[in-house]
């Protein structure tokens, strides 16, 4: 399934995306070591093991950049103009090396772009939910998208 168009929206729709992803040590290693964020709790096993969590915690722009990932192709795949800004971030729950997340999306906003007659902006809210039914992760994020071509 692709994306929808602005126009094929309605406030209160819901996805539950199909694919699934396992975290894996490799996944948050690397994540980290390319965004040059060497917090021990995400790198180093043993300093880890001494914190409160007794293990690695998987990097948090990580769990955010899948819940996106994972989002977008029942909801913006081929329809994005642009996505406009995230909000309301919060990770209730930590991540931790092993853990399989699944998506989900629904629309709280639309609003007609002024700028744009052939575009308007969809407000999502998604979650990201671990094997345990945890939310994890949890944001707004503002597309635009194209209107459905006549």
């Amino acid at each position: 399934m692709t994306g929808r168009y602005y126009d094929e929206w309605q406030i209160g729709d819901r996805v539950e995306h199909p694919i699934r992803r396992t975290v894996t040590e490799t996944d948050n290693l690397l994540f980290s070591v390319m965004t040059h964020n060497p917090q021990p709790l995400h790198i180093d096993a043993e300093a880890a093991k001494a914190s409160e969590f007794g293990q690695i915690l998987v990097n948090g722009t990580f769990t955010f950049a899948l819940m996106i990932g994972l989002s977008v192709g029942e909801t913006t795949l081929g329809t994005l103009v642009a996505n406009l800004g995230y909000d309301a971030l919060v990770m209730p729950q930590p991540v931790f090396l092993g853990d399989t997340m699944r998506a989900t999306s629904e629309v709280i906003a639309l609003k007609d772009s002024r700028s744009r007659p052939q575009a308007g902006v969809v407000t999502f809210q998604h979650e990201l939910i671990n094997q345990r039914g945890d939310v994890v992760c949890r944001c707004t994020r503002s597309a635009l998208l194209h209107r459905k071509p006549a």
